[in-house]
């Protein structure tokens, strides 16, 4: 491992004291004490590139799941597979002459298979920021004239409140792709329709997908902002089954699963989860969605995450839709907890606009004019909503949170 800073080089330490300590050599970039020195240690070495076969089956490259419903795991691929993700984004309109802007972390699938390694292949030019701020997007996209630009939804909704936006030229940007979250439909009509001369991506599919699965064009992003995918990216193909595995109809809901040349070989070191995940050939995404009879695709939840209440099924995802749109709303979660009665009751956790407050009736009377009455929430939470690098709200730790926080009460 490559380590440098103070507080990397700590955490080493005290790793290194552990029973299980892992075997792989440290290497530090800058000088600490009791560690070989990567630099020195590199202009050691010959000149001449190591001869070293390299097959299209070697394994090259675990990346870890988002964790979004539990701890994450490693998801393994080799050189095969992230050579058809490059297909896969050349056949979405990048090319050689693009400038990238990266901002999402280089840890997350979507970033650093998708577009940094990639663009490498394809020979685009690469712009890095350390870290998000709207503003300072905005500035990159314009000082270095910017093609392409991948955002998880929370950041394009940051970028649209930045007061001296319209003063800005961002003629060169052409690109732009969202996904890893849902984006509430209100937001995706404002992005296309704030910038008329983008064409906008929606991509759906998870790390063990490489991260490749469905998407949605830019005029089918235009005309259907609530739908999440319409199309298989390049070499895959999906389905949206029941629970034994048989197609639904139109309009039903089902879990999509994915099939081709980017899907993962497998958990790392988790034989069981990876028999569980991939079936017959299918990787299982647990992403609950409905085909209208358009071909849109539309994610109601995950399948974890869906809540049973009176005996009806509940999509978190549609009833935080319904609420997203309201105007004092500026993040939102669902989810469910047990009830004695019910099963699970209906929890909606918000945080407000700066300066803004919201009540669970005002809530209540505004998503009613969206969804049905069984699907309002029954309680209101203001608080901030834990989310995972990605942008995903992480509902696994809401649940726990506000369950210890009613132990503790009562």
């Amino acid at each position: 491992m490559l380590l440098f800073g103070g507080d990397t080089v700590a955490a080493v330490r005290d790793l290194a004291k552990l029973e299980q300590a892992p075997a792989a050599p440290a290497l530090s970039l800058d000088g600490a004490d009791g560690f070989d020195d990567f630099v020195q240690l590199a202009s050691s070495m010959p000149d001449s590139d190591p001869q070293v076969e390299v097959r299209e089956d070697d394994d090259c490259m675990i990346i870890y799941t988002s964790g979004t419903t539990g701890k994450p795991k490693g998801a393994l691929f080799d050189h095969h597979r992230l050579l058809w993700v490059g297909h896969a984004v050349s056949s979405l309109g990048v090319n050689s002459f693009d400038r990238n802007l990266h901002v999402a972390p280089m840890y997350h699938c979507a970033e650093l298979v998708l577009f940094v390694l990639s663009g490498f292949s394809m020979g685009t030019t690469h712009v890095v920021l350390p870290a998000f701020e709207p503003a300072a997007v905005l500035d990159a996209l314009e000082r270095y004239r910017i093609t392409v630009f991948l955002g998880v939804p929370t950041m394009y909704q940051m970028m649209l409140t930045v007061p001296d936006l319209e003063r800005r030229d961002l003629s060169h940007w052409r690109l732009g792709f969202f996904g890893a979250a849902p984006m509430p439909p209100t937001a995706v009509a404002k992005l296309v329709t704030t910038f008329p001369d983008v064409g906008f991506f929606q991509l759906c599919g998870p790390t063990e997908g490489g991260p490749t699965g469905i998407y949605s064009t830019p005029d089918e992003v235009a005309v259907r902002p609530d739908a999440t995918g319409r199309w298989p990216i390049t070499n895959a193909e999906f389905r949206l089954v029941d629970p034994d595995g048989n197609d639904v109809p139109t309009g039903m809901t089902g879990e999509i699963i994915l099939r081709g040349e980017t899907i993962m070989k497998g958990y790392w070191n988790k034989p069981e989860a990876t028999a569980e995940t991939i079936r017959d050939g299918w990787l299982h995404t647990g992403d609950l969605a409905v085909r209208d009879a358009d071909g849109f695709i539309t994610i109601v939840d995950r399948l974890k995450d869906m809540i049973i209440t009176g005996g009806r099924n509940v999509y978190s995802i549609e009833v935080e839709n319904a609420l997203a749109g309201h105007p004092d709303v500026q993040d939102v979660a669902v989810v469910g907890l047990d009830h004695a009665t019910f099963g699970e009751t209906i929890v909606a956790i918000v945080t407000p606009v700066p300066g803004r407050e919201v009540t669970l009736e005002e809530l209540r009377t505004y998503a009613a004019e969206y969804v049905a009455d069984y699907k309002l929430p029954r309680d209101l939470i203001v608080r901030d909503i834990p989310r995972n690098p990605s942008g995903k709200i992480l509902k696994h730790v809401l649940r726990s949170e506000i369950r210890d926080d009613s132990a503790q009460r009562t």
